[in-house]
């Protein structure tokens, strides 16, 4: 007997028999939807769907559950987070209001060492106990899988602290959860940036891979904090003890973090709010995924990827959320698709298939979650009613999830 037989459909979302490993350019307009559909779940897994008029009349599951006049996705993989942190910083954001920008912010202390010094004064415990609450507060939102970063700890000890927490956030939730070391997200105030490379180099990443926390490694490449030259040192390094690159670029400025990305074989390469044809060329003959971030270019109201000319230019576009305590401060991944409707001119397909297909390859989850594909993880969520899937980014801010499922099983919300 199935677990989970899920009946009346409305539109069952992003159903491909054969999942895609990435869609680029036209095919990320292409979203498939069964209507009046059912799904069947098993053992954890997607087990079967169809036309509800294909569907046996005695069926019957331990759970069945009448989705009529509402939708069934694949879970939101959401492919950027600083998840973990010790607290937040409404004070920067009263500052930003007032006229601050982010590099003033930084340069007085603020920004990432304000998170860094909030986070060394505490616990281990104690931060998995601040951070757990943010990743229920995503799985809410229909976020299924996430990667969350390093990058508040700036010392050894630190960063191999939060990497714990953020395995044990994968392990104590229902939450896929890949980890990525940032320990170039900022030079502490006491060092000199060589010296502080020199550490990462030689010290971190090797602490890091000890203890096997990491998927992958980062830098944040961008004026005032890494250079091009200083991203490419780390990330080789790292590649040594085969952690994957991806590479936070051209936030601020054009600042040659696609190049070292795309130089460095980086599965993606975030943010991109400054970005010309130079890098959109260079992107086109690669297999690195350019991701967007549009909660941190609303929040810091900055220039907005520019989606609508990479995409028609035949690039991928992933979407992801930065959920982070200064720039980001929010992990709602239905938010993030109606900022990228609005604000990039993509169409509700493609951001969906942005923050799904595209997302799960920028983590190595294509085999496993994405979309609604026979034995696949069940990772899903039933919509409240809606009346098209414009609805979603059309209501902006408001939270369309019903019901959550996590690797088969349901969730209480």
């Amino acid at each position: 007997m199935p677990d989970i037989l899920i009946t009346h459909i409305k539109g069952l979302v992003q159903v491909r028999d054969l999942s895609p490993v990435m869609l680029s350019g036209k095919q990320m307009s292409e979203l498939p939807i069964l209507s009046n559909a059912f799904l069947i779940i098993s053992n954890g897994l997607i087990h079967s769907y169809g036309l509800m008029e294909h569907l046996p009349l005695e069926m019957k599951a331990h759970h069945r559950i009448n989705a009529s006049g509402r939708f069934v996705f694949p879970s939101f993989i959401d492919s950027h987070t600083h998840l973990v942190f010790a607290a937040t910083r409404e004070e920067e954001f009263v500052m930003k209001i007032k006229g601050a920008t982010y590099e003033e912010i930084a340069a007085s202390g603020g920004g990432i060492l304000n998170s860094a010094k909030k986070l060394q004064a505490i616990s281990e415990e104690e931060l998995f106990e601040k951070s757990v609450p943010r990743a229920w507060e995503i799985i809410h939102s229909g976020t299924g899988a996430v990667e969350i970063k390093s990058g508040y700890g700036l010392t050894t000890k630190d960063e191999v602290k939060m990497l714990r927490v953020a395995r044990r956030i994968g392990k104590e939730t229902p939450l896929t959860v890949k980890t990525t070391f940032l320990g170039a997200h900022a030079v502490p105030r006491e060092m000199k940036k060589e010296s502080y490379v020199n550490q990462i180099i030689t010290e971190m990443i090797p602490a890091v891979a000890e203890e096997n926390l990491a998927d992958y490694i980062d830098v944040f490449c961008e004026q005032g904090f890494f250079s091009v030259e200083e991203t490419e040192r780390i990330v080789e390094e790292g590649k040594k003890y085969g952690l994957i690159p991806r590479i936070h670029a051209n936030q601020l400025n054009r600042s040659g973090g696609v190049q070292v990305g795309v130089k460095t074989g980086a599965i993606s390469v975030d943010h991109l709010e400054n970005i010309g044809e130079e890098e959109i060329q260079l992107l086109m003959n690669s297999a690195t995924m350019p991701v967007s971030l549009p909660g941190a270019a609303f929040f810091l109201n900055l220039p907005f990827t520019p989606a609508r000319q990479m995409i028609d230019a035949g690039l991928p576009m992933a979407i992801a959320s930065d959920y982070n305590p200064g720039s980001a401060p929010s992990g709602n991944m239905p938010l993030m698709i109606s900022l990228a409707c609005i604000k990039m001119k993509m169409s509700p397909e493609e951001a969906f298939n942005a923050a799904t297909i595209n997302t799960a390859y920028t983590l190595g989850l294509s085999a496993t979650h994405g979309t609604i594909t026979k034995g696949k993880i069940a990772n899903v969520f039933i919509s409240e009613p809606l009346s098209s899937l414009a609805s979603i980014p059309y209501r902006f801010g408001s939270n369309p999830v019903s019901q959550v499922i996590l690797n088969g099983k349901l969730i209480d919300l």
